[in-house]
């Protein structure tokens, strides 16, 4: 499968996300939904922020623009939400697995789909 196939196959064909791209670590884009247009610094800003989360927590999660409120995270997942748009994100080996869901699509429901790809692609030395 190609990067796209999986945003296209696994991700939004779930419909448990709206928008959804696959980065690399050093902030390029290797494959997104349409429309979703994600500057370079704002995910460079974002790959930084599973390792110093104190980045996120002052200044939020920035992507195609839109600033969001930093939710929670870990060194492999991180939560942002702004009003009925939330972002669920999950850091792999080489990439980092971004995603938008709006409602009635519950964080749970995002969260699922996302992290399973991720540990996916972990298995595969992604």
């Amino acid at each position: 499968m190609s990067w796209q196939d999986y945003v296209d196959k696994q991700l939004l064909a779930s419909k448990c996300v709206t928008k959804a791209a696959i980065v690399g670590l050093d902030g390029n884009v290797w494959a997104k939904s349409e429309g979703f247009e994600l500057g370079k610094e704002e995910l460079t800003k974002l790959v930084q922020g599973f390792e110093k989360q104190d980045l996120l927590t002052s200044s939020g999660v920035t992507l195609s623009g839109t600033r969001y409120i930093y939710l929670s995270g870990t060194d492999r997942v991180v939560r942002a939400k702004l009003g009925k748009v939330g972002v669920h994100c999950m850091k792999t080996q080489q990439a980092v697995v971004v995603s938008l869901y709006e409602d009635p699509i519950q964080p749970q429901q995002a969260a699922s789909v996302v992290e399973k790809l991720g540990e996916y692609l972990v298995s595969c030395g992604f």
